[in-house]
């Protein structure tokens, strides 16, 4: 690989000859919006990457709360993982059907509960479809592991961190949410939700660190976050519709050595569903040069 790609992004060159190691395991963590119109199980059972398990992040979520495919406990995630036949110490790439849509929160809370070897495919299914690589239809069955978490909860941001973050000011605030969502020129695709932001944030558009479902260069996306007004050597909390899309923030901000991060896992399902969170409308605040 490149060095000026992510070194957290697999080729599809790479991920095909790997296929069939022992080590290596392939989930496909496929996720659509509604408007998108697409069948995420529909789509994995017509056709997948040879020997991908199928992850489905509303179902290995926290289902004791109303928000959509929260983080879920440490011991609920190892125990679903681990019956995909999947170990913390394995090899694990994700990819999504689009390409840098869902495949980074996959990437994100593997990482979260311990897990190290953990990689995004570059380019997604669609990318591997258009290029004419080999698919099956079989579902795939692997002897269940024990995976041993090593939950890292200083990652993941609560509605009360949260809260405290955005009255001190103290980390630096980045929304994956559109640009007309973030300024409330468009509605919000949920129901019953406030539109707008939290004060202070900086808008980086989740469509923006990727090309066709391809991650941008390093310089690309140092580029692209700082021209919206991130500094890269402070602390940063990522922040999206509802958990998933913050994830590319975050993987950027990864690939860039940027550490020093964390995900608010509420995200606007959260803050913007409720009437006592501050929130502010219109475009962010110009970057100062």
């Amino acid at each position: 690989m490149s060095e000026e790609k992510s070194r957290f992004v697999v080729s599809a060159d790479w991920l095909q000859a790997e296929l069939g190691k022992p080590d290596l395991r392939v989930l496909d963590a496929s996720f659509y919006l509604p408007a998108q119109k697409r069948d995420a199980d529909a789509e994995y059972a017509a056709g997948h990457i040879p020997g991908a398990v199928r992850f489905d992040q509303d179902k290995i979520a926290d289902h004791s709360v109303p928000l959509p495919h929260t983080i879920p406990s440490p011991e609920l995630f190892a125990a679903e993982v681990g019956k995909l036949g999947i170990g913390e110490n394995d090899r694990i790439v994700v990819y999504d059907g689009i390409g840098m849509f869902a495949s980074p929160r996959v990437w994100w809370l593997f990482r979260v509960m311990g897990a190290r070897n953990v990689y995004v495919l570059d380019g997604g299914l669609d990318g591997w479809k258009s290029e004419g690589r080999p698919l099956e239809t079989n579902v795939p069955r692997y002897e269940p592991k024990a995976f041993e978490p090593t939950y890292d909860a200083s990652r993941v941001v609560t509605l009360d961190t949260m809260r405290d973050i955005v009255a001190s000011g103290a980390l630096q605030i980045a929304d994956a949410r559109s640009a007309g969502r973030f300024a409330a020129i468009e509605p919000e695709p949920r129901a019953g939700m406030r539109s707008g932001h939290m004060p202070g944030a900086r808008n980086l558009p989740s469509g923006v660190f990727a090309s066709q479902g391809r991650f941008k260069s390093l310089p690309e996306l140092k580029r692209t976050i700082e021209d919206a007004g991130i500094d890269l050597s402070k602390p940063v909390v990522t922040s999206c519709g509802s958990g998933i899309t913050a994830a590319i923030i975050t993987l950027a901000l990864e690939s860039l050595g940027h550490s020093d991060n964390k995900l608010y896992d509420g995200s606007w399902s959260e803050w913007g569903g409720r009437d006592d969170t501050p929130v502010v409308t219109g475009p962010p605040e110009p970057v100062k040069a």
